[in-house]
């Protein structure tokens, strides 16, 4: 799992049909204290997630797809829940 945050939506009026009624989300994987990580993903809303928040993803192929109830769906990221803090001790 990683940690990300929400930077946009997607919308496709054409997509593979295990993706009707999916909704599309951007995330931008970030660090705890919320720095970018890398590129900017595609990933497949499990949660109601809506831009701006922070959420987890993971990004495993098959484990994506089935985390979101779409087996066998193309599903390189999927979003499975929405961070409500994040607390970091040293």
């Amino acid at each position: 799992m990683q940690i990300a945050r929400v930077v946009g939506t997607v919308v496709a009026t054409q997509k593979h049909g295990s993706f009707v009624g999916a909704k599309l989300l951007l995330v931008q994987p970030v660090a705890p204290d919320d720095t970018p990580r890398g590129g900017t993903l595609l990933a497949v809303d499990g949660v109601g997630a809506g831009v701006h928040e922070r959420v987890l993803i993971v990004i495993e192929g098959r484990a994506a797809g089935e985390a979101v109830g779409r087996k066998g769906a193309p599903v390189d990221a999927a979003i499975i829940g929405i961070i409500d803090s994040v607390d970091v001790e040293a």
